[in-house]
C-alpha cells in the first residue's frame, strides 16, 4: 500500500488507495484501507489553497473600450488575456495566455513561478511576434478582478 501512496506523491486517501488496490485485484474495504494507512503512518496531503499576494495598491480606473463586444470581424483586431494558476511539483505556477477574439485561438502564452508583469509581457511579446507585429490591436483584460 505504501508503494501506491508514494506513487501518488502522498496525495491518495483511503478511497483512492482502495481503488488502486482493487485495480490490482485486492479486495479491501475503504475503512480497512484507512486503518492500514493509520498503522503505516500514511496521511494524505492536498495542496494548499491558492492565494495571490496583495499588491497593496489601488488599480487605476481604466475605461472598458471593448464593452463586451466579443464578436470580432477580422484577426488581430482584439486580443484578450488572463492568468491562471496550476499546481505542479509541489508549488503553484502561473500561466498567462493571449487569445485572438476573431478565431478564439491562443496566439501567445508564458509560464512562470511568479504572477508578475514580466509574465504578461512575455505572453504579449510572443503573440506580437507570432502574429507578424500587427498594428492597432486592442488588448482586453479583467485586470485581476
Amino acid at each position: 500500500m505504501a508503494q501506491y501512496f508514494n506513487e501518488s506523491r502522498g496525495a491518495a486517501g483511503s478511497r483512492t488507495l482502495q481503488n488502486m488496490l482493487q485495480d490490482e485485484g485486492y479486495t479491501l474495504g475503504r475503512f480497512k484501507v484507512r486503518n492500514l494507512m493509520k498503522e503505516a503512518h500514511l496521511c494524505s496531503k492536498q495542496p494548499g489553497r491558492h492565494r495571490y499576494k496583495d499588491t497593496g495598491g489601488e488599480q487605476p480606473d481604466v475605461p472598458n473600450h471593448l464593452s463586451r463586444e466579443f464578436n470580432v470581424s477580422v484577426p488581430n483586431q482584439v486580443w484578450c488575456g488572463d492568468i491562471t494558476y496550476i499546481w505542479a511539483e509541489g508549488r503553484w505556477y502561473y500561466l498567462a495566455v493571449v487569445l485572438d477574439l476573431y478565431r478564439r485561438r491562443i496566439v501567445g502564452w508564458a509560464f512562470s513561478s511568479n504572477p508578475n508583469a514580466e509574465l504578461v509581457v512575455k505572453a504579449l511579446d510572443m503573440a506580437y511576434e507570432q502574429r507578424g507585429r500587427p498594428k492597432g490591436v486592442m488588448f482586453h483584460s479583467d485586470q485581476g478582478s
